[in-house]
């Protein structure tokens, strides 16, 4: 029978694929260029939104959800670990450059957001299937946050490092987080676009403005859109 790979793939799968690919290009560029790491985390997520519109064209698959649910992790839990790691390595020292002690505790700081991603992620595989059901932070949301604060001037390794296990948590936190609705989704993605073709255009004003946004949807998000 064999995998059959291209009559069980549709086109919003290949979508997704694409969001594996750059979010891993992402976490390889870090090691040498964080500035570009950050833009395409966002431009993962630019991607990430697509992969939802072909699957709600009717594009979608089988294999799709559990597709989807992977490549987020890579994307949205996996790569913004390795930024915060890259982050905090270039102050303190690598793997192979700080002391013993301090490249453990480096290792388990920023492996934070990538293992509650994962639990999160195993959490609404097994438990949560109803679209009533979206508790925690999504993982993109964090992955917004770190990347635009970054792009926006909050470089320091302590701001990014707290930011990250704060939203790290918060992947498992009790509060209902929805799903953007269709008219928020169009004004962030050219805000997200601008941030991403021109992060440092007059004055950093796309990933200030993106950061601004996505911080008052981490705030509020749940009370306002379950209000409505």
């Amino acid at each position: 029978m064999g995998f059959r790979v291209h009559r069980r793939l549709s086109r919003a799968d290949a979508v997704t694929l694409c969001n594996a690919v750059v979010g891993f290009a992402a976490g390889v560029v870090a090691f040498t260029d964080l500035h570009l790491a950050a833009r395409l985390v966002l431009l993962s997520v630019i991607v990430d939104a697509l992969d939802g519109i072909a699957a709600r064209n009717g594009e979608s698959s089988d294999v799709g959800p559990l597709l989807d649910s992977i490549t987020d992790v890579l994307s949205f839990g996996v790569t913004p670990s390795l930024f915060v790691y890259v982050v905090l390595a270039s102050s303190y020292g690598g793997v192979g450059e700080a002391d013993p002690v301090v490249t453990v505790g480096l290792l388990v700081a920023a492996s934070l957001y990538a293992v509650f991603s994962i639990l999160r992620t195993a959490f609404y595989t097994i438990y949560f299937d109803g679209a009533e059901e979206r508790p925690g932070m999504p993982n993109s949301l964090g992955a917004i946050l770190l990347a635009t604060a970054y792009l926006a001037g909050l470089t320091g390794p302590i701001p990014i490092t707290v930011g990250a296990a704060t939203l790290a948590v918060a992947q498992v936190s009790p509060f209902d987080y929805p799903k953007p609705g269709v008219k928020t989704v169009g004004p962030m993605g050219v805000v997200l676009f601008g941030a991403v073709v021109a992060p440092t255009a007059v004055g950093r004003a796309a990933p200030r403005l993106m950061l601004v946004i996505a911080l008052l949807f981490f705030a509020l998000g749940p009370r306002y859109y379950w209000a409505n």
